[in-house]
């Protein structure tokens, strides 16, 4: 069963829901709830209140997200090198290596963290829950960490998701929030106050888009949700819970071939751009520096 009232086509991992473990069936009763309903997370902020115009600044939002991603150490710099490399060499043979059922493409993520300790990073899957509340809906996610010490003799918690843009993915969505959404990194890197600083970006983002087709905000695409799932207590974990070796047809995992042959194209794509923009990176890095500080302080 495939959920697609709310969500846009393309999403990588294909299903609805944000490509971590939330189940399809208490998906399909969100949506449902939703429509029949309608849905408050109960928050007043900035992303939930009105502005002069009704309709946030896509420019400005666009310029936020080139921010973001220029604002990294060295270290991120050299992880997030490191993380796109290690995917491009996870061929569907190291899919069956971990073989879940169902997967809900745990096998990428579990294939990464493999080659990732491999290389000498302390990396694990993450798996987190959270109860529902006034303030947000309950659910599950799945995703990667690495924990380092720093330069300083502390301990710094780095977070990884393979599939970061489809949380962000929204019905009709104005050409505007196309851009920024496809502006996001393919796979995140970084440090959980900067995913924030996204996530506050594209939750404001996505209001002013389904405003302008007068229509609601998902619960599901609410910040307090997004936040909820890499904020939420977690469990750590090296290996799957158990293999499935005697499988021979590869039966979920045919979708998870797919979804890699999609990831390794979208990696690809994005190196190349990068590649392509290096020479104007200087300059672009200090200009862009300027004008956001400007802008950040109107």
């Amino acid at each position: 069963m495939e959920c697609r009232v709310c969500f846009a086509s393309g999403e990588l991992w294909g299903g609805g829901g944000g490509g971590g473990g939330e189940s399809e069936h208490d998906l399909a009763m969100l949506v449902n709830e939703f429509l029949e309903n309608g849905y408050s997370d109960g928050t007043e902020s900035i992303y939930s209140s009105d502005s002069d115009s009704g309709i946030a600044d896509a420019a400005l939002l666009a310029h936020k997200i080139s921010y973001i991603k220029i604002a990294t150490d060295q270290y991120e710099q050299d992880l997030f090198s490191v993380v796109n490399s290690l995917v491009l060499s996870i061929s569907e043979r190291d899919l069956r290596v971990s073989n879940l059922d169902p997967c809900n493409a745990s096998c990428i993520r579990f294939a990464l963290v493999k080659l990732l300790r491999l290389s000498g990073y302390d990396a694990a899957v993450c798996i987190s829950r959270w109860q529902k509340s006034d303030k947000v809906l309950g659910g599950d996610h799945e995703y990667i960490d690495i924990v380092h010490c720093n330069e300083t003799g502390t301990t710094d918690r780095l977070i990884i998701d393979v599939d970061f843009r489809s949380h962000f993915e929204i019905a009709r969505a104005v050409d505007s929030y196309d851009r920024i959404l496809n502006s996001l990194p393919v796979i995140y890197v970084g440090s959980f106050t900067k995913l924030q600083q996204f996530l506050e970006v594209m939750a404001e983002a996505a209001i002013s888009s389904l405003k302008q087709n007068s229509m609601p905000l998902p619960p599901w695409r609410s910040y307090a949700y997004l936040e909820a799932k890499w904020q939420s207590p977690y469990q750590r974990k090296f290996k799957p819970d158990k293999l499935n070796l005697k499988s021979t047809d590869f039966g979920e995992h045919e979708k998870c071939a797919g979804r890699l042959k999609r990831l390794h194209s979208l990696v690809k794509s994005e190196i190349r751009i990068e590649r392509m923009l290096k020479p104007f990176n200087g300059d672009r890095r200090l200009k862009l520096e300027r004008q956001t500080l400007r802008t950040f302080t109107l």
